[in-house]
């Protein structure tokens, strides 16, 4: 009796006495780079350092110097000082802004190919629990970072602004590089020096956040940046909706601040007791090889850890019918397509917009989306047909669909008219042809109907092995009928929410079906979507000459076997440029290979140089879709060419591109260094798709050393506009 007394004395007294902070270093390593946090006497988490690879005594010899960069690793509004650095803030149910979180725990547990480090805080005062997550791999040097938010508070908080993650930077010559851009333009890179004051780049679209500014950023450490020299971190938002990302030169002058995370403008979160709050994951690394170190880190990340569906398969060589046909969809015009395509090497054929409707026919782009039925005007044995006569040539047979959009003249908006996106007691906002609407994935029955529209499908026709899904409706209506009042400011984050829902069970069905992100181009191409996509399109703009600039920046984040790059027709439509098919081919060739225009009306020589290109590309499909990038000369360095070229990781195989962007009478054409060889291999080059009726470089054949080509480089004949050339080397 006496011991349980003493017992209950002891623990009541236990009860009174606050708990121990969890104290000292927490160590995220991936191969060679370091991310150093410190939990201190106070139990705030502390950034330390994050750089090149540290052994235990490094990581000891920091702790207390100059060197330990001594900053909130997750800044809270009111612990933390002034807002615009705040990663998280949140309004308590009493009326209070502040948050005060300090370290409970960590931990740290396998994850497949990975490290994971929970470090779990709280609020003393308030009821507010948060996990930081960070995820290493061991295979490549790329960091996850996100965060869960949970409470125990009586009534609902307000997530005022949740940041994804947050890495503070010492000062120094920094720079930026962010992907700017518009439909038919995307992704050009903007470089400027981190000057004293804030500096964001966001984008309010909840739906399609890669045209206009793109979810990604790199920061230079050491000046200007420069593609394979220097230190350089690089940064992607896992994530398909608005987002904000934020780069503050502190007013001490001592640290820039780096977030990312939902743009908290518009996407308020009430969050209700117990519920758990998770963000967007931010992958974030850093290398010494310049932007195309961190280029390269991101593509074996996308490729082999999940960041990309079928990420390390190859794709195959396809013509899709829309700029050779657009809407003139007809059985016979289908089959002579499949038959010219396969007659120049090709192994796809992608049916485009134009096959369904029954009340409405789809005709143009003002009607019938939602109408997922085959039109029997126009393929009057419906896609059984022609998945059989593609299987008869031995190609795959793919088509496009639109599943997350509606017109108003169709019959899915007349029976449905409450699965749109529609505001309150507001006139609906139209897009594409002045018809367009978004529909409310909000809804499960919606995503229960887009989720339809793939099965469908696919079960009808199972042999069907590529589809190409649509998106050309930004999100303009700002209301759910689906949500309640008091939550519509949830919109952005339940339509994410929704459509990953429905593309998760699209690939637990389907797992080897390939599908093509595209969203009038480019506008999707992210981090958020591609874990369920094979592939995106890299712009609706095909142009040759601008697709140069516009792939060379899609190429910052995205891996070549992502990005689709069609041969097109001449002049093109919306630039009014005419190329040479040489020209047209090589430019390509530098991606996932394909052809967009109708055969048909190609010339004896297009047809010839399409061939050779298809015939040459094959054998090198693997090293240009999965091999190493590395950029040599910028089409924005104003040398008058692009160049650029893809290694194997043993160096003994690589294949280089060079195009002429810009030429004028006497202008200096620059010797191009190589890059990513070994100096001390000798390496024989060979020219591929030599042009139709010339003979093959003088330097095909020839034998140069790593060295050489590195140190001394190759001046390529590229003295007319739109010359190009693609050189295999091989070492012997």
């Amino acid at each position: 009796m006496k011991k349980s007394v003493v017992t209950m004395v002891f623990l009541a007294l236990m009860a009174s006495v606050p708990m121990m902070a969890w104290q000292g270093n927490i160590v995220v390593n991936t191969p060679n780079t370091s991310l150093v946090l410190r939990v201190d006497d106070a139990g705030k988490l502390k950034q330390s350092y994050f750089g090149e690879l540290l052994n235990n005594n490094e990581v000891e010899q920091i702790a207390g110097t100059s060197m330990d960069l001594n900053q909130p690793a997750y800044p809270a509004f009111g612990q933390d000082n002034m807002m615009d650095l705040a990663a998280i803030q949140v309004l308590h149910a009493d009326g209070q802004w502040t948050l005060y979180p300090t370290v409970d725990d960590v931990s740290t547990t396998a994850e497949g190919n990975a490290m994971l480090t929970t470090i779990c805080l709280s609020d003393k005062q308030y009821p507010v629990s948060m996990k930081l997550f960070y995820k290493a791999y061991k295979t490549v040097d790329m960091i996850e970072t996100w965060m869960e938010i949970t409470h125990k508070e009586k009534k609902a908080i307000v997530l005022k602004r949740y940041d994804s993650g947050h890495l503070a930077i010492p000062q120094g010559n920094l720079y930026m590089i962010h992907m700017h851009g518009n439909w038919s333009a995307e992704t050009y890179p903007t470089c400027e020096q981190i000057n004293p004051g804030l500096k964001i780049v966001r984008n309010a679209d909840g739906v399609r956040n890669a045209h206009n500014d793109a979810p990604e950023m790199m920061i230079s450490l050491d000046g200007k940046p420069q593609e394979n020299t220097g230190r350089v971190i690089g940064a992607a938002l896992c994530w398909s909706g608005n987002y904000e990302l934020r780069v503050n030169n502190s007013g001490d002058n001592q640290f820039a601040h780096f977030h990312a995370g939902i743009d908290p403008q518009t996407t308020e979160y009430i969050l209700e007791p117990k519920e758990v709050f998770t963000t967007p994951k931010l992958a974030f690394t850093i290398s010494d090889e310049g932007m195309s170190g961190v280029s390269r880190n991101f593509h074996r990340w996308a490729r082999h850890e999940g960041w990309l569906h079928q990420g390390d398969k190859t794709r195959k060589i396809l013509l899709n019918s829309w700029e050779g046909v657009y809407f003139d969809i007809k059985e016979e015009g289908m089959f002579q397509m499949m038959e010219d395509i396969k007659s120049m090497g090709g192994e796809l054929f992608v049916m485009d917009d134009g096959w369904f409707g029954d009340k409405y026919q789809r005709n143009d782009d003002v009607t019938t989306l939602g109408d997922w039925m085959v039109d029997k005007k126009k393929l009057p044995n419906g896609i059984a047909s022609l998945v059989k006569k593609a299987k008869s040539l031995g190609i795959d047979f793919g088509i496009w669909i639109e599943p997350e959009s509606s017109n108003t003249k169709s019959e899915f908006f007349e029976n449905h008219p409450d699965w749109v996106l529609k505001e309150k007691n507001r006139e609906l906002k139209l897009g594409r042809g002045g018809t367009q609407m978004l529909l409310d994935l909000c809804n499960p029955k919606v995503q229960d109907f887009v989720f339809n529209v793939v099965d469908n499908l696919m079960t009808e026709n199972p042999d069907i092995s590529y589809i190409k899904w649509d998106a050309n409706c930004g999100l303009q209506n700002f209301g759910s009928n689906y949500l309640p009042a008091n939550k519509q400011s949830h919109l952005y984050i339940e339509y994410h929410r929704g459509l990953i829902k429905t593309l998760e069970r699209i690939r637990a069905k389907y797992p080897h079906l390939v599908i093509q992100d595209c969203s009038s181009g480019g506008g999707r191409v992210n981090y958020g979507l591609l874990p369920y996509f094979e592939e995106f399109w890299t712009s609706d703009n095909n142009d040759p000459y601008q697709r140069v600039f516009i792939q060379w920046g899609t190429s910052y984040f995205f891996p070549s076997n992502a990005m689709a790059q069609h041969i097109g027709h001449s002049p093109y439509w919306n630039t009014g440029r005419a190329t040479p098919i040489k020209f047209r081919t090589d430019v390509a060739m530098s991606g996932r290979l394909g052809i967009e225009l109708q055969p048909r009306k190609m010339t004896d020589e297009e047809r010839e140089q399409c061939r050779r290109c298809i015939n040459d590309y094959k054998p090198l499909r693997e090293l240009i879709q999965l091999g190493n990038l590395y950029r040599l000369i910028s089409p924005y360095d104003n040398q008058g060419i692009a160049s650029l070229m893809y290694t194997n990781d043993n160096k003994d195989k690589a294949v280089l591109f060079a195009h002429r962007i810009q030429f004028l009478y006497n202008m200096k054409t620059p010797r191009i260094r190589l890059a990513g060889l070994d100096a001390k291999k000798n390496y024989r080059l060979r020219e591929l798709n030599v042009k139709v009726g010339s003979k093959p470089s003088p330097l095909s054949g020839r034998v140069f050393t790593g060295k050489l080509l590195m140190e001394q480089g190759l001046y390529l004949p590229l003295e007319k506009d739109y010359n190009s050339c693609v050189f295999e080397l091989t070492a012997e």
